[in-house]
């Protein structure tokens, strides 16, 4: 990709993307200039890191033994892959979307995808591993989501395991079921973000389609207990990544957590001090509970300090303690 860990400052004291250039004393006589914003190296690497690119080797993918570089594939098999490369991930993928992909194994991939705003997985990053098998896309491809041992959706198995319609690993309709002719590798990243890394995670599981239904009729929904420890599993995922990045986005994970800790911590001392899972809107009769308050304030300094070892500063002090818990409180 062109740049190596050397390039990257890490822990710098003076790459934080808050400092301004300083005016000069003599200004006063002479117009004065709007004041020039330093961007942190991280953050100039994250505005050119593309979206879309070819590595050396995937020695570390999940599918690695389901092939060689030797390998011949048919040329539909080439042609598609090669249609998804080109046409839709190289020139349509989101900007939450991040694709890597190796000319020596085109049957292997690698996505990341960042967390939305207003949902439990808000800043974090959610890698999946990507297999064309030899009747692609006559089937679809195989995918292994990264967890760490942790299930932070009912769609993601602490085996890696990714349930979803389009893959044939869930029940669906035929529409929403792998079609080989029209069917893209950007629609189903695109349908990982939408259906899986959502809102309302815990609404996926089939128990909960009658209460979904309901709950989305009336045009309301709370976050309980289990979206509240989604964003915890959210937070552990966080950690997990910082210190086992995937390979090839070893300075893309750095980066992020970099530019964004200080929001992760924000948000956090807002769930902290009552907001509810997703949204910084406090004192509402939709906060948190009590438990899940402490549960974050506990862990975030976990968090907290993966972020120092990263060179951010000045977070121990505005991380937010935990609330205080009176006998007759029971939220």
């Amino acid at each position: 990709m062109g740049m190596s860990t050397t390039d990257q400052p890490w822990g710098c004291p003076n790459s934080s993307s808050n400092r301004t250039s300083k005016p000069s004393r003599n200004s006063s006589s002479h117009p004065r200039a709007p004041l020039e914003v330093v961007s942190s190296a991280q953050a100039n690497f994250l505005r050119h890191f593309k979206r879309f690119d070819t590595v050396e080797d995937f020695s570390d993918h999940h599918y690695v033994s389901n092939g060689n570089a030797s390998k011949q594939h048919s040329k539909t098999w080439v042609k598609k892959v090669q249609v998804d490369w080109k046409i839709f991930l190289e020139n349509n993928l989101p900007e939450t979307i991040f694709v890597r992909t190796c000319e020596s194994r085109m049957d292997l991939m690698r996505a990341v995808i960042i967390g939305a705003e207003g949902t439990p997985y808000h800043d974090g990053l959610f890698f999946f591993d990507i297999h064309f098998p030899d009747n692609y896309p006559s089937v679809p491809p195989m995918v292994h989501y990264h967890s760490g041992g942790l299930r932070i959706n009912p769609n993601l198995y602490t085996s890696g395991k990714v349930c979803l319609s389009l893959l044939g690993t869930w029940n669906g309709n035929t529409r929403e079921q792998w079609l080989p002719r029209e069917s893209t590798m950007l629609q189903l990243l695109v349908s990982i973000q939408a259906l899986i890394l959502n809102q309302k995670p815990y609404f996926n599981e089939p128990s909960y389609e009658q209460g979904r239904l309901r709950a989305w009729g009336k045009g309301a929904w709370a976050p309980g207990p289990k979206h509240e420890n989604v964003y915890i599993l959210s937070l552990r995922t966080m950690v997990y990544g910082m210190r086992k990045p995937p390979k090839h986005f070893e300075e893309f994970v750095r980066s992020h957590y970099f530019e964004r800790a200080h929001d992760i911590v924000k948000a956090s001392n807002a769930y902290i001090e009552g907001a509810p899972v997703g949204s910084l809107v406090k004192g509402t009769s939709q906060g948190g509970s009590m438990q899940f308050r402490n549960e974050v304030a506990v862990f975030m300094k976990t968090v907290v300090d993966e972020f120092v070892k990263l060179g951010v500063n000045e977070l121990e002090d505005i991380l937010e303690p935990p609330p205080v818990i009176h006998s007759n409180t029971s939220r």
